[in-house]
């Protein structure tokens, strides 16, 4: 990616976002022909199989280093599992620490940013191609991703820039330059200004874009079509007075909306689960069975764990490093605690809420079986497992959650719209903070990033910018090839935080404000 690459990119999307409202199609038009050659060769590499099979090496590189993380730290993610809950109720929280939001109000912000279309969506994909068995791998990526966001949250607190108004700027592309620094190592800067363009790159597309196109088309599904801009324009406004109050302004909001959404969506799982109790013993046998035998399913036993791991990488994000970005904000005085909180991300994103979403699939009777074999029916192009009615995505999780609650497409419909608003207003955060890294504190610079934010909303919610997408998606997860190469170097710096945190607080040094 060059210099003068990502200058074209970003002048061709500015160029067309005054004409959003007016010309939808021939901005579609336009954008997709520009991006689509540009971009195109950019895009491949990252989603590119591994030679000889259909495992995304993005995926794989995610994965690899979940694993090295957690055997590193001794399985940090159980054995401070209790402890993670503590700091997130507030009990060893001083008022007087650093910082601009809480523990509970940071892990809000980060979940917000997470949580969305992928646990709706993304799961009903991977469930339909790789079956049941796919909720194994999913789950088992999820419990090794926590490692992962242990580790670069706890670098994004203690590489964090603190100023004198009170306000914090931290994440990966400080941890990166300051961090290498600290340990003589060179290309730390390079690294963070590599880090932050596709960040950037990143919240406009998959955290702005995509979530107003999406969000845009739910509603349209259930009131009725209407042009696109005008759902962008309301979006735009409501970010805007979200955004405009920085981080504190974004967590007050976040902090009410998650557990709402969680609550909403969950709670609507749970429903079904305890309606159709008597299935969810024959649903594990499902989901485990196919882990491991693959249950006729398309691409059999690499299918499902390839569809898990999938859907894990991309729905939790553990690795990538937005969430340490959020996290950096908390208020403390010692790092390692984010890191504790943050690990959570993954169990509530993918463990818990996928999981429920995978459940309720394949009970519903969905996904079409032989009665006889016991096996699943391939569709007529044998890639994916065949539904009735043909539903895929999220029609066939709104299908599912209707077999139990005949009104849950409305629900849904609510439920993608919170989840497209929050990822918004969290990606926002993320971006700004690459953005003032690349070009300097300020309000003025920030309220210029604020702005072109926004106007990305309308365009995304009124174009279909296909290519664009694929592009911003891409760019998310080259965040995840700079982030990991520099947690590598950085994860004995996280050990010695470990470790002299774990001594202090088995020796009574640390205690609990509540005790």
């Amino acid at each position: 990616m060059t210099g003068t690459m990502i200058a074209a990119l970003a002048a061709a999307m500015l160029t067309a976002v005054p004409a959003a409202a007016q010309e939808g199609s021939s901005l579609d038009a336009r954008v997709n022909e520009i991006f689509a050659d540009v971009t195109g060769p950019f895009v491949s590499f990252i989603f590119a199989p591994l030679y000889g099979t259909d495992f995304p090496w993005i995926v794989m590189w995610l994965v690899i280093a979940a694993t090295v993380f957690t055997l590193y730290f001794g399985f940090v993610q159980f054995r401070y599992f209790g402890h993670s809950i503590r700091l997130v109720k507030g009990d060893f929280s001083d008022p007087d620490d650093a910082g601009e939001v809480s523990h509970f109000q940071a892990l809000a912000t980060a979940l917000s940013g997470t949580v969305g279309l992928g646990n709706i969506a993304g799961v009903a994909v991977a469930v339909g191609i790789g079956g049941p068995g796919a909720t194994f791998w999913m789950i088992l990526a999820g419990l090794l991703g926590m490692a992962s966001k242990f580790t670069e949250c706890t670098l994004g607190v203690k590489y964090r820039n603190e100023y004198e108004d009170g306000t914090v700027s931290g994440g990966p592309m400080y941890y990166l330059s300051k961090g290498f620094r600290e340990l003589g190592l060179p290309g730390g800067g390079f690294l963070a200004v590599l880090f932050s363009i596709f960040c950037i790159l990143g919240a406009l597309g998959g955290g702005n874009m995509f979530q107003a196109n999406q969000a845009h088309a739910q509603i349209s599904g259930i009131v009725g079509d209407y042009p696109g801009w005008i759902t962008g324009l309301v979006f735009a406004s409501v970010v805007f007075l979200v955004i405009v109050g920085g981080i504190k302004s974004i967590a007050r909001v976040t902090e009410k909306i998650v557990p709402f959404m969680g609550i909403l969506y969950v709670g609507a799982a749970l429903i079904i689960l305890i309606v159709e109790y008597d299935k969810i013993g024959w649903a594990f046998g499902q989901i485990f069975a196919g882990a491991f035998s693959g249950l006729g399913v398309a691409g059999g036993l690499v299918g499902a764990l390839i569809q898990g791991f999938k859907r894990a990488a991309f729905s939790n994000e553990a690795g990538v490093g937005s969430a340490a970005i959020a996290h950096s904000a908390v208020r403390t005085k010692e790092p390692i605690t984010e890191g504790f909180v943050s690990l959570l991300e993954p169990l509530i994103d993918t463990v818990v809420i996928c999981t429920m979403t995978a459940l309720v699939i394949t009970i519903s009777g969905q996904l079409i079986m032989d009665p006889q074999t016991g096996r699943f029916v391939l569709d007529e192009a044998g890639a994916a497992i065949a539904t009735i009615d043909g539903n895929t995505g999220v029609a066939l999780t709104s299908a599912a959650f209707a077999e139990g609650i005949s009104w849950f497409p409305y629900v849904l419909a609510v439920a993608v719209v919170l989840f497209a608003f929050s990822t918004m207003i969290s990606w926002s955060y993320y971006g700004l903070k690459a953005w003032t890294y690349l070009f300097g504190e300020g309000k003025t610079k920030e309220l210029v990033f604020k702005l072109i934010f926004c106007a990305f909303v309308v365009v995304g919610a009124a174009a279909n910018l296909g290519p664009v997408i694929d592009f911003s998606d891409a760019a998310i997860f080259a965040m995840a090839v700079v982030n990991i190469f520099g947690l590598y170097f950085l994860m004995k710096v996280v050990r010695a935080e470990l470790r002299s945190y774990g001594r202090r607080l088995r020796s009574g040094e640390i205690v609990a404000y509540t005790d």
